[in-house]
């Protein structure tokens, strides 16, 4: 059996590490590239690091406007999927190659699976909450990391196809987590002692597109009484030179800036922080799991759970809230296990068997 699966940004091909090493056991796997993260450290490095076979097609689409980009997208999955004519398409998460896969595969009458289905943050102005909702809506297969998902499909309709199989990150962070304590050496890099440092990512348009929020959230962080450590996505990087947030220094204060990290660097960067401070889902999970307090730079998050367990507090963009947080904020003794048991890879491929 054929499966193509589609990736384009970072999240997607940690996932697919999990998912892929165990899929080409026994189907064939053709891997299409978008090109949505296109920069060596947002894209190649991760299938390096984590033996994610080399994509079979790049559409090299990079970056754009919305509707120009999934557009491109949804052109050159069209012509790949009419000349490869697979069994299934498999899409994971919520970017715009999501929802551009899943388009091109539903009007030529492909079945969808959409692994980490059901997620909802309720907040429409999100490009990720429509491609989310969108995809979960033409697919006929939708694996679901948490109970909550299952109950926002129910809400919407959707009970055919839902399957609760927990979560893929979980698998390939144990990989992930295991393998950068013995090959990452970005702490003697920095000059960094384990929980002496605070990590940060800001990537998300809701942040980074209005100056004001990608201000406070600046202001906050150059307050901060230790070191803060801020991996910068390219976009964030061209939204702070066009906002005139920052200047060309690589540090301000405590706050210091460097190049987005590989996935082993990246994983032993969360695990020695002693807080993480971002608006990234997949980072919240993984803070949870290595059991690093994580304060949420959004007004809402789709991963309740890690908030509702007392590990994850929502500050969005208030300067004097996260600067609370961050002085204060201790989580509760308990962790309780939260999407899954680390086989969620073997559930997803046992069911598209």
């Amino acid at each position: 059996m054929k499966i193509i699966t589609i990736l384009g940004a970072r999240p997607q091909f940690i996932k697919a590490a999990a998912v892929s090493r165990l899929l080409r056991r026994s189907m064939r796997e053709v891997i299409i590239h978008t090109g949505q993260h296109y920069d060596r450290n947002m894209s190649k490095v991760f299938f390096d690091e984590l033996g994610i076979p080399a994509p079979d097609y790049n559409l090299g689409i990079g970056s754009g406007p919305q509707a120009a980009q999934t557009g491109a997208m949804m052109a050159g999955i069209e012509k790949i999927l009419v000349k490869e004519k697979p069994a299934w398409v498999l899409v994971y998460g919520d970017t715009n190659s999501t929802v551009a896969g899943a388009l091109a595969a539903a009007k030529l009458h492909i079945p969808i699976c959409h692994i980490e289905a059901g997620l909802r943050s309720f907040n429409r102005r999100m490009p990720e909450e429509i491609n989310r909702i969108v995809t979960d809506h033409l697919s006929d297969l939708l694996l679901c990391p948490g109970r909550t998902a299952v109950v926002n499909l129910k809400k919407e309709g959707i009970t055919r196809g839902v399957h609760l199989v927990g979560d893929v990150m979980a698998d390939a962070l144990a990989y992930a987590a295991k393998r950068s304590r013995n090959h990452s050496r970005i702490l003697e890099k920095l000059g960094l002692a384990e929980k002496k440092y605070l990590l940060a990512t800001v990537h998300r348009a809701e942040n980074t597109d209005d100056p004001a929020r990608l201000r406070n959230i600046l202001s906050a962080f150059s307050q901060i009484e230790e070191p803060v450590i801020f991996p910068v996505h390219p976009r964030t990087r061209n939204c702070l030179a066009a906002f005139n947030s920052v200047n060309r220094k690589s540090q301000i204060d405590n706050l210091k800036f460097i190049d987005p990290l590989g996935y082993l660097d990246m994983v032993r960067m969360e695990q020695s922080a002693r807080m993480i401070l971002t608006d990234s889902g997949g980072i919240q999970k993984e803070a949870y799991w290595l059991g690093v307090p994580c304060v949420t730079l959004r007004n809402e998050t789709e991963w309740v759970e890690t908030v509702k367990a007392g590990w994850n507090v929502l500050a969005g963009a208030d300067c004097k809230r996260i600067l609370k947080f961050v002085r204060s904020f201790v989580p509760p003794s308990n962790r309780p296990p939260l999407y899954g048991d680390g086989h969620a890879a073997a559930k997803c491929v046992t069911l598209l068997k």
